[in-house]
Order: C-alpha cells, then structure tokens, then sequence
C-alpha cells in the first residue's frame, strides 16, 4: 500500500473533481491518497508521500503561478519518487488534443518548468457559462467562437472523458 499526494489548483472546482474521482480510483486498490489544494501546500511534510501526483487547470492559457512555484520549490523530491502531472484545459476537448503530446498548453507548461514528469495526462475541462463573471463567459465565449466551441450562454458542458481519469488513476497506482 501506497500513500500518495495529489496537489491541484482548480479555478473554477472541476480539477477538484477530477481529484476526487483519482482518489477514489486509487483508493479502490487499497492505497492512501491524500489530495490537497496547492492554496494549501505550505504544512505537507512531501517526504511522507510515496508517490506524487501535480495537477492544474489551464486558465486564460496559463496554468497556475502556484502550481509552477510548488513544482519548482519541491523539484527534487518530486524527482526523487514516482511522480505525475495532469493539466485541465478546454481544448482537450478535441480528440486530438487530449494526447499529452499533441496538447500545447501541455507542452507549453512542460517548457516552463525543470521538472520531467514520468506520467502525463491531459484532462478536456468543463464550460459553466452561468457560473461565469459577466466578462469570463465574454472571454470564454469568444476563445470558444474562434476555436468552434460552444458559446450558448446558457451552456453548461462537461468534456471530461471519466474513462481517461480513471485510467490514469490507475496507471498512478501502479507507477513505482
């Protein structure tokens, strides 16, 4: 048995869903997890996890100062055990891009930090239009108007493809 860590920054909730769903995953093959928000991180003792798992949701193209200063505070304790990032972004939502390599806010992340994951995975993300402040659905709309997505006001999708979730939950489980 296993106890690893899931650190995550979600702006709008969903990479905290994804989380949980990871957990649960996980915990079905009888390992400890414990999943924090990187608001956070300050009181983890990471010496104390066996294995490491970063995740982060994409916000107006870039993924959270936070997650890149946890990352590069604890490099070398991430490096030094089994370890994994996941990113949260809309244009995940086409097939072709929910591929780690073929994702740019992905590989534009990676080029960003020092730190090589040995997994990675790429989550399609989730539009609540009516959640939204009047100018994110404005921003959101017209990101999605050029990128023919849904611009519906009135939207609430969830692109979210649970199986991949679920079977990077296990390939964490089994990472060593």
């Amino acid at each position: 048995m296993a106890n690893i860590l899931i650190v995550y920054s979600s702006i709008d909730g969903h990479t905290q869903k994804i989380c949980q769903r990871l957990q649960q995953v996980i915990e079905q093959r009888s390992h400890q997890v414990t999943v924090v928000s990187v608001n956070e991180e300050p009181e983890l003792d990471l010496s104390v996890f066996d294995k490491i798992v970063v995740g982060g949701s994409v916000h107006y193209g870039k993924h959270s100062p936070l997650i890149v200063d946890f990352i590069n505070k604890n490099r070398l304790i991430l490096e030094s055990k089994p370890n994994a990032f996941f990113s949260v972004n809309l244009v995940a939502r086409k097939p072709e891009k929910s591929i780690p390599g073929n994702n740019p806010y992905l590989q534009k992340f990676l080029k960003r930090i020092t730190w090589k994951p040995k997994e990675l995975a790429v989550f399609a993300g989730k539009i609540n239009y009516p959640g939204y402040s009047f100018f994110d659905r404005l921003i959101i709309q017209l990101i999605m108007l050029i990128t023919h997505g849904p611009t519906d006001p009135k939207a609430v999708i969830e692109f979210t493809d649970w199986e991949q979730v679920e079977s990077f939950g296990q390939r964490i489980s089994e990472m060593e």
